[in-house]
């Protein structure tokens, strides 16, 4: 299995739009695509509603998107190109207890891309990838912890809004000095570029060949 993947320093910053972009730039590949959710105090993994179950129940849930443009995230995965799309939903801080689970349902699918930064906590995917939208100050603590293990960064630009500068972002500046790529997308292409697909298939070391091999195989 070839894992991506990817995060964003803050909600609404475009990465649910970069990960199915991603999907629908590299369709060959054939992604299992999943997002994970963690709720807060006093609401249930089940379901997302209010529950009085204790810690130690309803810890996760992990269910599969079967349904084609209903607006959700799943599904715009599924819209994008994905052969497959899992929803995990956990209690905060209980990630880890879902890992066992989502590793068996996933365990035969050989391009994976899930929607995380709490993830690389506990695994070290091929490619790594936060998204920041310059004009949100608001860093996550997941984002920050794992900011400077990230292979890459996208700078999401969004309708009436200025080119993003890097410079403006400390952390940011910091490891583009090491070499790191970061890319600029923007809102009116969807949050996706032909250079950032194009990366993502470096490094998950697909290329040509490869592709007519699986077209090959399709036939």
């Amino acid at each position: 299995m070839k894992l991506v993947m990817v995060g964003g320093h803050s909600r609404n910053v475009g990465k649910t739009s970069v990960v199915a972009g991603i999907i629908a730039g590299s369709r060959d590949l054939g992604w299992t695509a999943a997002k994970i959710t963690q709720f807060g105090h006093g609401v249930c993994s089940i379901n997302g509603e209010a529950c009085s179950c204790s810690i130690s129940e309803h810890q996760f849930s992990i269910t599969e998107e079967q349904k084609l443009a209903t607006g959700t995230d799943t599904s715009r995965f599924l819209d994008a190109g994905a052969r497959r799309s899992l929803w995990v939903r956990t209690k905060q801080g209980e990630l880890v207890s879902a890992l066992p689970a989502l590793t068996k349902k996933i365990e035969k699918d050989e391009y994976v891309i899930v929607e995380s930064n709490s993830l690389r906590r506990f695994i070290k995917p091929e490619l790594y990838i936060q998204v920041l939208d310059g004009a949100n100050p608001d860093f996550k603590a997941s984002a920050l912890q794992f900011f400077d293990m990230c292979d890459a960064y996208i700078l999401a630009k969004k309708i009436g809004q200025d080119d993003p500068i890097p410079g403006d972002n400390p952390l940011l500046v910091r490891e583009i000095e090491k070499e790191k790529p970061c890319f600029v997308v923007c809102e009116e292409t969807q949050f996706i570029s032909q250079e950032v697909i194009e990366f993502v298939r470096s490094k998950l070391d697909v290329g040509a060949l490869d592709i007519a091999r699986r077209l090959q195989q399709a036939n």
